[in-house]
């Protein structure tokens, strides 16, 4: 009976050379155990059902959905890492429905443990329609190394890095994980502004206010690290992309000036 090589030197054994990573990068492995729930083509199709048939038309009949899409980001294959503002909890269901299918198809949302994943409901839910997988908030690192593995094995994820829902319509400071993710394992970020989904459903609602308010989503063109820069540099970087595309895309989106351009040096 055949048996699997483990010596890394067996072309079997190798990683498979990531079309979106730079030449720098890892590569990835096929995913194995529990991670292979992830990109699971059957998982995949009963994700687009639910995502962009029966909550498509749940989003559609509350919110007056606009998607821009880079032409660049269809070009992506395998892993990557998308990094967007976080205004409501519409941002999660508005991206993945709006993101081309070929790369939304395994996209995986990190997601709170203690507050998704601790009834079985809840569990349930986020894992069907995003794909989720659990993200610790309370320092027991239980998950620790999920999103790292995720990558090496060629599923893509979706990072809020401000760490929280907006409570001032304001986009925050970036906490640096995605960026140093992105340019460790070598793949791209694709940065993606959620513009008027604070207005539509401000954190404490849990459903959009009444008449169908206008909430758009814009996926920039795909970066990658430069050589040299930091971590900190390239999130800084990264945070300056989603901040152009929602100043850019503001007034097209809401039809009104952004009253919060240049937010960073707000915060300052």
């Amino acid at each position: 009976m055949p048996t699997s090589s483990t010596d890394p030197r067996d072309p079997q054994r190798r990683p498979r050379r990531s079309l979106s990573a730079r030449d720098r990068a890892e590569g990835w492995e096929d995913p194995a155990g529990d991670l292979g729930k992830y990109s699971s083509r059957w998982r995949s199709r009963v994700r687009f059902v639910l995502q962009r048939v029966l909550f498509r038309g749940l989003v559609r009949a509350n919110v007056t959905q606009t998607v821009i899409v880079h032409r660049r980001v269809r070009s992506v294959r395998g892993p990557f890492v998308m990094v967007a503002n976080h205004t409501s909890h519409l941002d999660a269901p508005m991206l993945a429905q709006g993101l081309p299918w070929a790369q939304a198809r395994f996209l995986s949302t990190g997601v709170a443990a203690d507050y998704f994943f601790r009834l079985w409901y809840k569990r349930w839910f986020v894992r069907w329609m995003f794909n989720a997988y659990p993200i610790d908030r309370d320092g027991s690192r239980k998950n620790a190394g999920t999103s790292r593995r995720l990558l090496r094995a060629g599923v893509p994820i979706l990072v809020f890095p401000e760490g929280g829902r907006q409570s001032t319509g304001r986009i925050e400071d970036f906490k640096p994980g995605a960026a140093a993710l992105a340019s460790g394992v070598g793949v791209p970020v694709i940065p993606a502004a959620i513009i008027g989904g604070y207005e539509a459903m401000p954190k404490g609602r849990s459903w959009p206010v009444k008449g169908r308010p206008p909430v758009g989503v814009v996926f920039g063109e795909p970066i990658t690290a430069e050589d040299g820069e930091s971590v900190a540099e390239y999130m800084q970087r990264i945070r300056s992309r989603v901040q152009g595309l929602y100043d850019e895309n503001y007034e097209k989106i809401l039809g009104t000036a952004t009253p919060h351009a240049g937010g960073q040096e707000e915060n300052a």
